[in-house]
């Protein structure tokens, strides 16, 4: 089977969203233009470090080029996006590995979330082998989003991304567990609870 490749160059909008109330919610990345939108599922550590790095990858940038790239400091207020995402959500895949790069003579920010793939392998050395043929295999690996933005466009991705991570359960005061709405056992406490 030949591999899909959901291609966005550019996309209309790219972000990160959440679907559910906090502690029980489903994040997603999600690409749309041209009157078509594709939507992967992925953990919430995953949607943090890629935030993460693509701020860091972003400041790499600026810094080797001496500040001549086309990429802000920070992301522009103007291209705040708080919208949910657009529905309905429907997941193509979920992501397992993704990679960041960055087109030079493009001046572009390339993210690409390939699907999780399970493989079969005796040893160590075995699996980074299998590992290594399924991400060089062009034609038949995995599903893959890959999309390609500009670093002002890369700059709000992260905000966002980052953003709607920390928008969950707030942390307990003592210990810094998320609260849950339903009560929380403290272990700072020892799981003593005033009475009402």
């Amino acid at each position: 089977m030949s591999r899909q490749v959901f291609l966005y160059d550019p996309p209309d909008r790219f972000v990160a969203g959440t679907v559910g109330l906090p502690g029980r919610r489903t994040f997603f990345l999600q690409a749309t233009a041209a009157g078509r939108t594709t939507s992967v599922a992925l953990e919430k550590a995953q949607v943090e470090a890629l935030a993460e790095r693509i701020d860091e990858l972003l400041d790499e940038v600026v810094r080797r080029t001496g500040g001549s790239a086309p990429v802000p400091a920070v992301a522009p207020a103007e291209l705040s996006d708080t919208e949910p995402l657009e529905t309905p959500v429907e997941e193509e895949f979920r992501v397992g590995t993704m990679a960041l790069a960055w087109d030079g003579e493009h001046q572009r920010m390339i993210v690409e979330a390939q699907a999780l793939v399970e493989l079969d392998a005796d040893t160590d050395e075995d699996l980074a082998e299998a590992e290594e043929r399924l991400l060089q295999d062009e034609a038949n690996g995995p599903p893959m989003l890959r999309v390609r933005i500009t670093g002002t466009m890369a700059r709000a991705f992260a905000k966002r991304a980052l953003e709607v991570v920390n928008a969950g359960r707030p942390p307990c005061p003592l210990c810094s567990l998320p609260l849950d709405p339903e009560g929380h056992v403290c272990p700072r406490q020892n799981g003593y609870r005033r009475g009402a």
